[in-house]
């Protein structure tokens, strides 16, 4: 059947869609945000690591069920709008939007710290145009990418773990849990820690290119959610093994710490390789996930209509592709935005809370509804337990995406889509 002007193409299948998750969830977290983390919640990080977990699994779970029932381009922006009404779609799109810009400059610096440490931004505005050209080409071409950053990362990781295991300097007694830094430090290094857990969104935001959707999009996140959180158990319980939760939560290159310890400094190159690859593929996976929630909410005028042109040739949303890709260069040129974790966790705990309320509504079962009233309360929890300013310039942000819709509305515009529920 021919495509309209204004449709994409379905090519991928479970397992690119599954590739795709975790080039976002692999990425450049797990290199990063254990040593935050362990700062956090001290003895308790892995008990961190679990309460992360039960939220994105709830996350995953309330996901997938409103996937299948709506196979678009847009994620929770169309659960939300579909389910809740056109405000709390909005909503959620201007959270993931505006906190996934961010996450995008955070990972081009990433690439360009790790590539070129005393010129990072230039590196980073690099890594944007060559992924954003990737992208551009058409959807088939970035799975391919991903499939293979996937691949590097993976190996990379595997064998940190070996080395810290199998090494004499392994302790287990490093791993014993406790609650040194209190409840509320769990509770933040989880919030902290769902920042490299939210990948899979991206599965669900390429509903419109995935083939027969409404039984690939529910297999394909769990699947990729499962693989992510074994990979960062077994990194976590290497990592303290060899350093303990106090050196873990003071490194500034955690994994790359955690292998000179294990006695093997020539890993370290190695390690801080993967680490800029697995930024790279957090990156294009981003703005993968970006650039088709700008589509979805340009369609109904809540951005500028011509940000949902589709190319006739590679059938991508190849304006909104360029958009997201010049505001990213833009931000990651002039500004430090090694701080955006917080932010960027703020507004995506924000987007889960109205999936897991969309899918609330889908069924009026207790238990049908247990999962989803789980996630929502996880993710308001998470949210409130970052650090002070995360928090405040979180809020302050969405306060501005509110005021923006109320103005809007109020001079007549996004109308033509009042009718929906």
């Amino acid at each position: 059947m021919a495509l309209s002007g204004s449709e994409l193409r379905r090519t991928l299948g479970v397992r690119d869609a599954v590739v795709v998750g975790l080039g976002s969830m692999v990425g450049a977290g797990v290199f990063s945000a254990l040593g935050p983390a362990a700062r956090a919640a001290g003895s308790g990080l892995l008990l961190g690591l679990a309460v992360a977990a039960l939220v994105a699994y709830c996350n995953a779970t309330s996901s997938a069920r409103l996937a299948a029932l709506y196979p678009a381009s847009g994620g929770t922006y169309v659960y939300g709008r579909e389910r809740l009404g056109v405000f709390w779609g909005y909503l959620a799109g201007w959270a993931f939007v505006v906190g996934k810009t961010a996450s995008c400059a955070a990972m081009a610096l990433t690439v360009g710290a790790y590539v070129w440490p005393g010129h990072a931004h230039v590196v980073a505005v690099a890594a944007v145009v060559a992924l954003t050209a990737v992208n551009y080409g058409g959807i088939q071409k970035s799975a391919w990418l991903t499939r293979v950053i996937v691949a590097v990362v993976l190996a990379v990781l595997a064998s940190v773990v070996v080395v810290c295991l199998a090494s004499g300097r392994s302790d287990a007694g490093r791993l014993s849990i406790g609650l040194s830094s209190g409840g509320g430090g769990v509770l933040q290094a989880a919030g902290l820690l769902f920042f490299a857990f939210a990948g899979y969104a991206r599965i669900a935001t390429l509903g419109e290119e995935v083939r027969d959707p409404a039984r690939t999009v529910p297999r394909a996140i769990p699947l990729a959610l499962g693989i992510a959180l074994v990979v960062y158990a077994c990194v976590a319980v290497a990592a303290l093994s060899v350093l303990g939760a106090g050196r873990l939560g003071h490194a500034e290159a955690p994994l790359a710490d955690a292998v000179r310890a294990a006695g093997a400094p020539g890993l370290v190159p190695v390690v801080r390789a993967g680490a800029a690859v697995a930024a790279l593929g957090s990156l294009l996976a981003l703005i993968l996930g970006v650039s088709r929630t700008t589509l979805a909410m340009a369609r109904d005028r809540h951005l500028p209509g011509a940000l949902a042109a589709v190319h006739p040739r590679f059938q991508v949303p190849y304006r909104a592709e360029l958009a997201v890709g010049a505001v990213v260069a833009v931000v990651a040129a002039t500004v430090d935005v090694r701080g955006a974790i917080g932010f960027s966790s703020f507004g995506v705990l924000a987007y889960y809370a109205i999936a897991n309320a969309s899918a609330w509504t889908l069924s009026p079962a207790l238990w049908a509804r247990a999962v989803p009233a789980v996630g929502l309360v996880g993710c308001v929890t998470l949210a409130f337990a970052l650090p002070a300013v995360s928090v405040a310039v979180g809020a302050g942000v969405l306060a501005v995406g509110v005021l923006a819709f109320a103005v809007r509305r109020w001079m007549g515009f996004g109308t033509h889509d009042a009718g929906r529920r």
